[in-house]
């Protein structure tokens, strides 16, 4: 059954509903018997196409019988000092419209009282190495507190599957590490980058952009790009990405590049100049006020000299 069926042939309970608090959403998983799987789409809210996507995929992947939660919290422990957590966008009432159109049941928009009843908790989850690279170095403790949540919504929600977008791919490789690590028994699934017309990955910051920085903010996926036009030796496809990148640092307004890396899936460390085999490359930066992030997954292949 495709999506548009289901929406038109929704005859079973329970309605798409909002639920605000715990003791709501365990109503919800212990007193309705839902004899399909239940997935989550976890998401800080500001709800876009991206979002809808992973929406999309939870319900095809566990049918019209199955039950699809959204969860929408703005997790206060991820963000750093100076981070924009004050004037991260909050649009609970559009977030309801699109989650619903996409194929939810439920949201979960918990308030942080709700989430950490003890204030900031004292135990926390930790990322480890991998969560010291890259977005890690950037960011202090961002991971720390992603991971946390994480773990905390699993609990709560008590998912069969779980949904992240591949943008995120640090994140989406170290929720991975901590469910296998762990031994959540929730399946993670990753979903491709969404991405806008122009090539810039859809995001919620996005929106922060003026068009000339717009503009300038392209070069992320022109870089990505440029680097995987063909199967390039680590260093050659690295070069290709840094030309784009450094072309955009002389732009008005300019793009200030954080990172350009080219690692490993499985760890983020970066690859060595003889490596083969599949790849990511990862890039972050930042556009005025705005950063942004970016990756490609890449196949990487021999050094000239070695090709037939």
């Amino acid at each position: 059954m495709t999506l548009a069926e289901w929406l038109k042939d929704r005859d079973r309970e329970p309605a798409f509903e909002l639920v605000p608090a715990v003791e709501d959403l365990d109503h919800l998983l212990d007193h309705h018997a839902v004899p399909g799987r239940t997935a989550v789409v976890m998401t800080m809210g500001a709800l876009h196409e991206g979002h809808a996507t992973l929406i999309r995929a939870a319900r095809e992947r566990v049918g019209r019988k199955g039950l699809v939660i959204a969860t929408v919290f703005v997790n206060p422990l991820q963000f750093g000092a100076g981070e924009d957590l004050d004037r991260y966008p909050r649009t609970l009432d559009a977030d309801l419209k699109i989650a619903e159109a996409s194929g939810a049941d439920a949201v979960f928009a918990p308030s942080a009282e709700e989430v950490y009843p003890g204030g900031e908790p004292q135990v926390r989850l930790t990322a480890g190495p991998m969560g010291e690279r890259l977005e890690g170095a950037s960011r202090p403790g961002h991971f720390d507190g992603m991971l946390t949540v994480v773990a905390k919504l699993l609990h709560l929600t008590r998912p069969d599957l779980a949904f992240f977008g591949q943008k995120d791919a640090q994140q989406l490789a170290l929720i991975r590490r901590m469910v296998r690590d762990l031994n959540f028994r929730t399946e993670i699934v990753g979903v491709p980058t969404v991405r806008e017309a122009d090539g810039l990955a859809l995001s919620s910051r996005n929106r922060y952009l003026s068009a000339d920085e717009r503009r300038t903010a392209l070069a992320l996926s022109r870089a990505l790009a440029a680097a995987g036009k063909e199967k390039a030796a680590a260093p050659a496809a690295l070069a290709a990405a840094r030309a784009v990148l450094d072309e955009a640092a002389r732009l008005d307004p300019p793009l200030h590049l954080d990172y350009a890396a080219l690692v490993d899936p499985a760890d983020f460390t970066d690859v060595p100049d003889g490596f083969t085999g599949e790849a990511v490359l990862a890039v972050a930066a930042k556009v005025g006020t705005t950063r942004l992030i970016d990756n490609a997954p890449l196949t990487v292949g021999p050094a000239t000299g070695a090709q037939r």
